[in-house]
């Protein structure tokens, strides 16, 4: 079984940067994929930002050149540095954490969530 642990969402206003951290731990073998996704009030969960192991990371439009997704190996941890916040980036945040156990079987994982609210 993964745990996900996330943190660093929270109030900001237009303009201003927030750091997500999302750490994962367990019997984990490997990690493929990690990445961020958000969910707004009567939308549907969207990409925020996906970072696969051996490619580039890819990005929603909507933050490209404003998001950052990057990744530590050694602490299984995932991060999404947010520049330059926006009202319509205001969702819940969730990661989603892809790979194998020691036992070779697969897992694919979402973080609790944390709550990103943009507003002067």
């Amino acid at each position: 079984q993964v745990q996900l642990v996330e943190s660093g969402g929270g109030l900001v206003q237009p303009g201003g940067s927030l750091r997500l951290s999302c750490a994962a731990s367990g019997s984990i073998l490997s990690i493929n994929t990690m990445g961020w996704y958000r969910q707004a009030p009567g939308k549907e969960r969207e990409l925020v930002a996906r970072i696969t192991s051996g490619s580039s990371p890819n990005y929603a439009d909507s933050v490209k050149g404003r998001f950052t997704i990057s990744r530590d190996n050694a602490k299984n941890t995932v991060y999404l540095q947010m520049n330059n916040l926006k009202s319509e980036d205001t969702a819940v945040y969730y990661c989603l954490v892809a790979g194998a156990y020691y036992s070779s079987s697969r897992f694919s994982s979402w973080g609790q969530g944390t709550q990103v609210t943009v507003s002067s």
